[in-house]
């Protein structure tokens, strides 16, 4: 009897193993591919000029046709081809163009005039609209942006009441935390961050971190021409605050946002030596070296911080990944 051998089959070559999870990675899709690219250029070019054309005959008619075609332009583009970038881009179109309509009704659809901008009543009515624009998007096309644009304007909204009585950092920095604690929240519902919650967060933390941000960094006095070397320690401290928190919710946003300040406060200590033109090298080697150890380090620092936290609020957080 003859024993028929089969030739081995060629070997597969090994998938190095992951060290970081998917949570991790705080992905989210841009582009698809260059025809995204392409798509988006031939939908601005026919927005543009329809817009433009329109608007010889009336304001408010003009926003009302750049929402239409955006919407309609978002039926193919979007919710039959899947293509990321044109969806983002026909979102704004909409939002912008439904906008448009309200300010050019508001101004008694004759006339457009940006002055009357400075009224309270038309900036809430903007916003109000805005955020129906986006909710009335959402609900047929899900793109992830969505819900940040909408919540933005309705944060305008608010903000916009609430500086009558209060500070403007003050409402900037609690139009941000609102947000920041809206995108926990999706976060909350997909720990593992495999659905589009995760995708939706990820836009409402890069809409928060610059309201957050800014206002904590301007109150510090980091920008006044006397800036001590206290004023850029206490930067620093933020800084590293801000960046305990990006770590244990698993989102770059706040470090990201907080980079540009931190850098120019050491920028402004170091020039006042005898660094001169020195000063931003060696402020971006110093700032560029810890963020590349962080960024290599991440998950060991991430457990070292989370480990610590109650479980009851571990099991909202995206899991550890033992490295």
């Amino acid at each position: 009897m003859h024993q028929h051998h089969h030739p081995a089959a060629p070997s597969q070559p090994r998938t190095p193993a992951r060290r970081t999870s998917l949570a991790d990675e705080e992905n989210f899709r841009l582009i698809t591919g260059f025809n995204d690219i392409f798509v988006v250029i031939a939908c601005l070019l026919l927005l543009i000029a329809a817009v433009w054309l329109a608007w010889e005959v009336k304001p408010w008619l003009a926003g009302m046709l750049g929402a239409a075609l955006s919407w309609g332009l978002a039926e193919f583009f979007v919710r039959r081809r899947r293509m990321a970038l044109p969806a983002i881009v026909l979102l704004l179109t909409f939002v912008m163009s439904f906008a448009l309509s309200v300010i050019a009704i508001a101004n008694g659809a004759q006339t457009f005039d940006l002055n009357r901008l400075q009224d309270g009543g038309t900036i809430g009515a903007i916003g109000v609209f805005s955020a129906l624009a986006a909710w009335l998007h959402w609900r047929r096309f899900k793109v992830p942006i969505t819900v940040a644009a909408g919540a933005s304007a309705l944060a305008g909204c608010v903000a916009e009441l609430l500086a009558l009585w209060l500070p403007e950092t003050l409402v900037m920095f609690t139009s941000g935390a609102g947000l920041l604690a809206w995108a926990l929240y999706w976060d909350a519902r997909d720990p593992q961050r495999k659905t589009r919650r995760a995708d939706v967060a990820f836009w409402l933390h890069m809409a928060a971190a610059p309201l957050i941000v800014n206002p904590l960094f301007t109150v510090i006095g980091i920008f006044e021409s006397d800036a001590s070397a206290g004023v850029t320690l206490l930067a620093l401290a933020v800084y590293l605050v801000l960046a305990m928190i990006s770590l244990i919710i698993d989102r770059r946003a706040l470090m990201v946002s907080a980079l540009g300040y931190v850098l120019y406060a050491l920028i402004s200590l170091i020039s006042k030596g005898d660094f001169n033109g020195s000063s931003f090298a060696l402020c971006a080697l110093l700032m560029g070296g810890s963020l590349v150890l962080l960024a290599a380090f991440w998950q060991q620092s991430r457990g070292a911080l989370v480990r610590r936290l109650p479980d009851t609020l571990q099991k909202y957080l995206p899991p550890m990944v033992n490295a």
